[in-house]
């Protein structure tokens, strides 16, 4: 587009980005309001909010202004930690305990909210099992039902509970926590349940949209990378010697972990009213592992 053209563009559709086709109006009402990430009056919920990046999540969303609700399993003494850091800087906050793997828990946590804050805007589905973290919550020889049970099952019963409330309310924020390995490529020896457990997470949020096109309801995925959670220690970390962790991270895509405020503050961007035009994205959020899956081994 030249000079000329883009001023005639301009006047034509104002700085709202709003133009008309006919007597039809397309556009959006662009401002400098639609990247805010002031969250007072929402109200959201984090699943798995009492240690890594839900944690890092459950607090960037309530010092954004949100009310929380973060649940937990096993973990009560951290969950009321963070609640408490919500409420310091404040913002309300509630702890709730989830099984996913018991619709019952998760109609609870849903009910619980509704009937604290009286509406959910925003539900983040990032409770789930890794590798090596399955072993707390099943035998071996139940480790991969477990795996599908929690992390596929359990989010997809959390995305169905949820979703006749923002119908209703006609707003609403899904983001859904994958991983790079299943949600957006494949590693060998990875735990095949594993990955695909993440697979169909990144497959639920499209299929959110493709459900409700015309509803304010946004879904997303995220798919992080090595992030520096209690999760990826065990799974990955724990085993190896000092040498060879030092090794490991530096093989990684900028030579180091993904903290969990950093994914905490992609979700806080999918918050805001200019992710809607990312509606159903799977989002690699891995440094660049994603598209360069082999770079540890080719480090070997």
């Amino acid at each position: 587009m030249n000079k000329k053209s883009r001023k005639a563009w301009n006047r034509s559709t104002g700085s709202s980005g709003i133009f008309k086709i006919g007597e039809r109006v397309y556009g959006t009402e662009f401002s400098k309001e639609m990247i805010d990430t002031d969250l007072k009056g929402r109200v959201a919920i984090v699943t798995g909010g009492s240690q890594g990046i839900g944690a890092a999540t459950a607090v960037t969303l309530g010092k954004a202004g949100a009310s929380v609700a973060l649940t937990y399993n096993h973990s009560r003494s951290k969950a009321m930690e963070v609640t408490k850091e919500i409420q310091e800087a404040g913002s309300e906050a509630i702890a709730l305990r989830l099984d996913l793997k018991d619709r019952a828990s998760i109609d609870g946590v849903i009910s619980e909210t509704v009937d604290k804050f009286g509406r959910i805007d925003i539900l983040v589905n990032n409770a789930a099992v890794g590798s090596a973290s399955v072993a707390h919550y099943a035998d071996p020889e139940k480790a991969d039902q477990a795996m599908i049970e929690i992390n596929t099952l359990g989010i997809l019963l959390c995305v169905q509970a949820v979703i006749p409330v923002m119908v209703e309310q006609n707003y609403g924020k899904i983001i859904n926590i994958s991983s790079v390995g299943g949600g957006v490529t494949v590693f060998p020896k990875f735990k095949a349940s594993d990955g695909m457990s993440k697979c169909a997470v990144a497959f639920l949020s499209r299929q959110i949209v493709a459900d409700y096109p015309h509803h304010r309801i946004d879904a997303f995925s995220i798919c992080p990378g090595a992030v520096n959670t209690r999760m990826f220690r065990e799974s990955t970390l724990d085993h190896l010697s000092a040498e060879t962790r030092e090794a490991f991270i530096s093989s990684l895509p900028a030579r180091r972990l993904i903290e969990p405020e950093e994914i905490a503050m992609l979700i806080l961007f999918l918050c805001s009213p200019a992710a809607v035009v990312c509606r159903g994205a799977v989002i690699d959020a891995s440094l660049g592992l994603g598209v360069r899956p082999g770079l540890i081994s080719e480090q070997r």
